[in-house]
């Protein structure tokens, strides 16, 4: 409607200036309609009092809504139609970083499960803060209150870039609209971290993969009792595959001695705010479209891979509907208590096999195919982890002949 009103605008421009028409009547009418567009606007209703003065709601990010009232119809409606402009053209630090993601989504720049991950993180930080009016909001205001966080929900390193991220980027798209002048990349890349203190997560080997025991004892279980749950995650011990990229797999990926992986599970929330679990057609990263050679001596687990649900569009299904990743997490958990091992999730599962490819020294690019990852950094730093028991670091330090004691 506004472009229309534009149009219409320099229209009227160029025939009252060719002497064509007289415009006076007609701008007055633009006006009008102009006027009445801004408050349809408005989200509550206008109405005159018994005492003859004139009231509505204002949205108030306090009380939720806040009365107002004057002396008469016009001077009510100005203050509804200045507020709304503010709105417009100085929206809050919220408004903007909604409009930001809704874009994002709508534009199919990203999944539905980020959206909502990103959601959370403001939700979770900007609480407060997101209330002010973004035009107001000076770079080192923003520095601050970042740094503020980080001792408030005691941050460690990794939360923080997680929040300092998607900081970064609904400001840029602010300074794009005009409503910030500051530079972002340079504003919060000046930040001081160095006096900091994060939050130290110390996560332990043996929390963070399964050892070689460890490893035998579930093998040699899901071999015995082969189901539909125990081939998924022997195949994940085998080929490292992500748990959302288990469940995504279709016959036709599978070869003779590999299997390709080409789409993931993405998780997110429905307009109920229950979770929606779907099907993406492109894995978790662009590396992540791999083909996967499995060991010589389990590619008979291909041959009972035929044999599960031939007639089903996903491998891994019951009853004609797909199986979550979150079926395997916990058969995965079961299997553990019923063996007496530590619980561990189904990223374990993969951790131990990226371990298991560094440990025999195998070729990084190999490596970071089997793997899907973009380079062995990620995969050495990541993923491992000391698989070896205590006995077995015991008898290899205690065989250095350097720790062998003087024979008298």
């Amino acid at each position: 409607m506004s472009g229309l009103f534009y149009y219409m605008n320099n229209l009227l421009n160029y025939a009252n200036k060719n002497g064509i028409i007289d415009v006076s009547y007609i701008r007055e009418y633009i006006k009008m309609k102009k006027r009445e567009e801004i408050l349809s606007k408005h989200p509550y209703k206008i109405w005159e009092g018994k005492d003859g003065k004139w009231y509505t709601y204002l949205p108030d990010k306090e009380k939720g809504r806040r009365l107002v009232k004057r002396n008469a119809q016009n001077a009510i409606e100005d203050v509804v139609i200045a507020q709304l402009k503010e709105e417009e053209e100085n929206p809050t630090i919220a408004d903007v970083f909604h409009e930001w993601n809704e874009r994002r989504l709508e534009l199919k720049k990203i999944a539905k499960s980020t959206y909502d991950r990103d959601e959370s993180c403001f939700r979770r930080y900007y609480s407060d803060f997101g209330a002010k009016r973004i035009k107001s909001m000076e770079a080192d205001e923003i520095i601050d209150f970042l740094e503020e966080q980080i001792a408030k929900f005691d941050l460690s390193a990794k939360a923080f870039v997680g929040l300092l991220s998607i900081t970064k980027r609904f400001l840029k798209f602010a300074k794009k609209k005009g409503y910030v002048r500051f530079s972002v990349e340079d504003s919060l890349d000046d930040m001081d971290l160095t006096d900091v203190s994060f939050k130290r997560v110390i996560k332990e080997d043996s929390d963070e993969v399964f050892n070689e025991p460890e490893t035998d004892r579930i093998i040699a279980y899901l071999t015995e009792n082969l189901d539909i749950w125990n081939i998924g995650l022997l195949l994940m011990f085998v080929t490292g595959v992500r748990v959302g990229e288990l469940v995504a797999l279709k016959h036709e990926d599978f070869t003779s001695d590999s299997v390709k992986i080409r789409r993931t599970e993405t998780v997110y929330l429905g307009e109920d705010g229950k979770k929606i679990y779907a099907v993406k057609e492109f894995p978790k990263t662009k590396a992540g479209v791999r083909e996967i050679i499995i060991p010589s001596d389990y590619r008979w687990i291909l041959d009972r891979i035929k044999l599960v649900n031939p007639r089903s569009e996903y491998v891994f299904s019951r009853n004609g509907k797909r199986m979550t990743g979150n079926c395997f997490r916990q058969k995965l958990y079961r299997i553990c208590e019923k063996l007496g091992i530590k619980k561990r999730s189904t990223h374990k599962i993969r951790k131990t096999y990226g371990s298991i490819l560094l440990d025999n020294n195998v070729d990084n690019r190999l490596i970071i195919n089997q793997m899907g990852h973009t380079d062995i950094i990620t995969t050495e730093t990541k993923y491992h982890r000391d698989r070896r028991t205590r006995e077995k670091k015991s008898s290899i330090i205690s065989n250095i002949p350097d720790f062998k004691a003087l024979q008298g």
